[in-house]
């Protein structure tokens, strides 16, 4: 184990915030609830941008880019979406400084510069974007409209932890104009369907797929679709969402269309995002004492070479074969770095590319060369094994699948063992509190129950489970009658 990082065991919140700063991931920033994405953090959410955009534009979306600056009186139009953000709300008032006449080193706001009408800073976009596209829809022919956009928002969070919760966030947003209710209810769950998709097969994150009840849907949506994943704790992640707006914003903003049968109607919406805080999800579902495990598909670095030597002569007869080795991966489309830096030892290169979670490493000296031979050591395992340089691009390819797949069936094996059905409130109580993890109960479907749960134990329902298993039972709250169980966690 790294010394550097505080055990798992010891404090999982320590450990994270030790592993996201020394990882390289991230830092914070000097304005407070904000974070730095340093390089090596902001490739893998390169990675993850490009997978996710290819994907939706295979859907059939395009991207564009809406202001950061929303009017108060659109954010206010559609008043459920409005209430919800209102306390997270970042403000403009004044355009200007000036300097301080009673202090000539300082500046002050204008008071003559104060704006006209208050501008918020985008908490999310439906206000400004479908103040926009009631200039854009007219006709049935103009529907639908498929677009996506990659942003920051602004929530003003008290409480802030890197890449999980902080006042400034990455995100993509999508906003779908439909004309016709079933269409705008395909495309949500299709896009549900789409971050399922990636969490499991690029994060090699297993996820719950599932409907938000009332009390947890967003504000001004019909319905909330979610992903919920579990973390290594035992606490739930939501790792995405997808909205049916229904007309709500359509009504709000006098969106309206003309059909075929020259009617006028309210256009049907959608909503749907995920955010930098899948790099949190990333790290708490993979990562060891000894630092981050990377899945190979999202890694910037998925093969990094090693030379052993002793003096320059050494070194040049090892970096034939390195580089030799890094030309056949990369003609396989395998991202290689070659460390041949002189100014640190190959134990401490060892000890920063395991903690940076490479998920293979290749180690190759002089009495290599003369065998015919490397060491490559795998991340997720931590196993080494010596192999032959005559096939090494293929080893090592197959060897990044079987990783990312491991990763996969660990987490979902993971999974299995977190999750419990429980019939009665006192059994609620001792799994969250001895085992954490997903718990399976029955709720009588009354929002009362919710919060006093929600109160007492602090854990939430994370989702009404799609394609749920239908089942006579009795709410393990109230004792009133249920016809399915739905899913609880603690969660972040």
């Amino acid at each position: 184990m790294s010394k550097e990082l505080t055990s798992r065991a010891e404090d999982y919140s320590k450990w994270y915030n030790d592993l996201v700063v020394k990882a390289d991931l991230a830092d914070h920033s000097a304005v407070r609830g904000c974070m730095v994405i340093k390089p090596y953090g902001y490739g893998i959410w390169e990675n993850m941008q490009k997978a996710l955009d290819k994907m939706f534009k295979d859907t059939g979306h395009q991207n564009a880019y809406f202001p950061l600056f929303i009017p108060k009186s659109l954010f206010e139009a559609e008043e459920k979406n409005a209430e919800g953000f209102a306390k997270e709300c970042a403000i403009v008032t004044h355009y200007r400084l000036k300097t301080d006449p009673n202090n000539k080193g300082k500046l002050i706001v204008d008071p003559e510069a104060k704006l006209e009408e208050e501008l918020i800073v985008r908490p999310t976009s439906e206000a400004i974007i479908w103040n926009t596209y009631r200039g854009w829809i007219q006709s049935y022919r103009d529907l639908p409209i498929l677009v996506n956009q990659w942003a920051n928002v602004v929530r003003w969070e008290m409480r802030t932890r890197l890449f999980l919760r902080t006042a400034e966030f990455l995100w993509q947003e999508g906003h779908t104009a439909h004309a016709t209710k079933e269409e705008a209810i395909i495309e949500t769950k299709q896009m549900l369907d789409v971050y399922a998709d990636f969490v499991e097969n690029w994060m090699a994150v297993p996820v719950v797929k599932g409907i938000k009840t009332e009390n947890e849907r967003f504000a001004g949506a019909d319905d909330t679709y979610c992903i919920e994943a579990l973390m290594q704790d035992g606490k739930a992640l939501q790792a995405g969402t997808s909205h049916f707006l229904g007309q709500n914003f359509a009504k709000a903003f006098d969106v309206k269309y003309v059909t075929k049968d020259n009617k006028q109607e309210y256009v049907w919406a959608t909503s749907w995002g995920v955010s930098t805080r899948l790099m949190g999800a990333l790290v708490m579902s993979h990562s060891d004492d000894n630092g981050l495990v990377i899945p190979p598909k999202l890694a910037t670095i998925q093969v990094v070479i090693v030379p052993i030597y002793k003096g320059d002569e050494g070194l040049a007869k090892v970096s034939e074969s390195a580089n030799a080795i890094k030309e056949k991966l990369q003609a396989k489309g395998i991202s290689v770095k070659y460390d041949n830096r002189d100014s640190h030892r190959p134990g401490w290169k060892f000890a920063e590319y395991e903690l940076k979670g490479v998920p293979v490493r290749i180690a190759i000296g002089e009495r290599d060369l003369a065998n015919g031979t490397v060491e490559v050591a795998r991340r997720d395992t931590l196993l080494k094994e010596t192999v032959s340089i005559e096939g090494i691009e293929t080893l090592v390819e197959n060897l990044l699948k079987e990783i990312q797949e491991n990763l996969f069936n660990n987490a979902k094996a993971r999974n299995k063992a977190l999750t419990s059905k429980v019939d009665s409130y006192e059994e609620f109580k001792k799994v969250l509190d001895e085992k954490t993890g997903f718990i399976l109960a029955h709720w009588d479907g009354s929002s009362e129950t919710e919060e006093k749960i929600k109160e007492e134990t602090k854990a939430t329902i994370r989702c009404i489970p799609l394609n749920n298993e239908q089942e006579a039972g009795v709410c393990i709250y109230s004792g009133k009658p249920s016809t399915q169980r739905v899913l609880f966690a603690r969660a972040y």
